[in-house]
């Protein structure tokens, strides 16, 4: 049992030490934008929409039956070991 143990933990470590790259840093790209000048005037205020239609009037519920039923999650069960 001690022995399985070891053996994985050695195993994972060299799994996972495999698996690790260098990374490469790329400088960055300086771009040049052209300042842009002072904004403009404010344009004109447009004009207000209609509104929509209102909707049809729905159904109200229907009332249930009065019986409520509750079903319980199962158990939770012990792991094997």
């Amino acid at each position: 049992m001690k022995y399985s143990i070891v053996f994985s933990a050695i195993l994972a470590a060299l799994a996972l030490s495999a698996c690790e790259r260098p990374t490469t840093v790329t400088p960055a790209t300086v771009i040049t934008v052209p300042a842009q000048g002072p904004a403009g005037p404010s344009g004109t205020t447009g004009s207000i929409g209609s509104t929509g239609s209102t909707g049809d009037k729905g159904d109200t519920g229907k009332s249930g039956s009065g019986t409520t039923v509750i079903v319980a999650p199962p158990a939770p069960t012990a792991p094997a070991n």
